[in-house]
C-alpha cells in the first residue's frame, strides 16, 4: 500500500499483486478500527463496498470526513499522507487498487 506504515487495527488482504497493480482489500470490523498512518507511493482507486463514512486523519490535528457510497469509486495521486479511520457503527469494508506502473 505505501511507505512508513504504522501498524493499525484493520485488516488488509492483498488480493492481487503484479508489475503493474496491487489490490487490497480493506477491513474494518468496528467503530475506531484503522489504517494507521501511512503514505502511498503510488497512484490508488478507492472502490467502498459500504455506505458510510470514513474519518481521515490528515496530521498536524486536521481531520476530515469522507462520505462513501457503496460502489463509487474515487481516485487520488501518490504521496497522500493519513490514517483512515472507520467512522461507523458498523463494520465496513473497501477496496484499494494501487497502479504500481503505467502501461
Amino acid at each position: 500500500m505505501c511507505s512508513d506504515k504504522q501498524t493499525g487495527s484493520a485488516l488488509g488482504t492483498v488480493l492481487i499483486e503484479n508489475d503493474r497493480t496491487k489490490v487490497w482489500r480493506w477491513h474494518f470490523p468496528k467503530r475506531g478500527d484503522n489504517t494507521g498512518w501511512h503514505r502511498h507511493e503510488h497512484d490508488y482507486v478507492v472502490v467502498p463496498l459500504f455506505d458510510g463514512v470514513l474519518e481521515i486523519d490528515n496530521g498536524g490535528g486536521v481531520f476530515t470526513t469522507a462520505e462513501l457510497k457503496h460502489g463509487v469509486p474515487y481516485f487520488r495521486e501518490l504521496g497522500v499522507e493519513h490514517d483512515v479511520i472507520n467512522g461507523n457503527d458498523f463494520a465496513c469494508e473497501f477496496i484499494e487498487v494501487e497502479i504500481l506502473r503505467k502501461s
